[in-house]
């Protein structure tokens, strides 16, 4: 059965460091397309970063959002079966509940999605709360 888990989030200050995991059980995830997202209270969930999937020679390379992208960074650990989403620099308006979601696309080619709308199985999340 194809599940994905959040963890590692909590509260942290302003200024400070946080990195969550997703992890996969049921498939390899390191081999398909993950998306980031994450919705705060009264918001739309949005995309904090994605990361297409290996293919047979070819590693995938991670895209994030305007306000993500000098600060955050996603990282597969193959022995683990997870993916990292190093989070530096966190503000109060980081916070919310972080989400991964895979389209469950095997060798779907080089590209990831920045659109909720195109995954279909998700996690449950985990809180990031960002406040001194």
């Amino acid at each position: 059965q194809v599940q994905l888990v959040e963890s590692g989030g909590g509260l942290v200050q302003p200024g400070s460091s946080i990195t969550l995991t997703c992890s996969g059980s049921g498939f390899h995830l390191p081999y398909y397309r993950v998306g980031w997202f994450r919705q705060a209270p009264g918001k739309e969930r949005e995309a904090v970063g994605c990361i297409d999937g290996d293919g047979r020679s070819y590693r995938g390379v991670p895209l994030y959002s305007d306000s993500t992208k000098t600060r955050f960074t996603i990282a597969k650990d193959y022995t683990d079966n997870t993916l990292q989403l190093q989070m530096n620099f966190l503000s109060p308006e980081d916070t919310a509940v972080y989400y991964c979601a895979t389209d469950i696309v095997l060798n779907a080619g080089p590209g990831c999605y920045m659109n909720p709308q195109k995954y279909d199985r998700w996690g449950k999340g985990t809180q990031v709360t960002v406040s001194s």
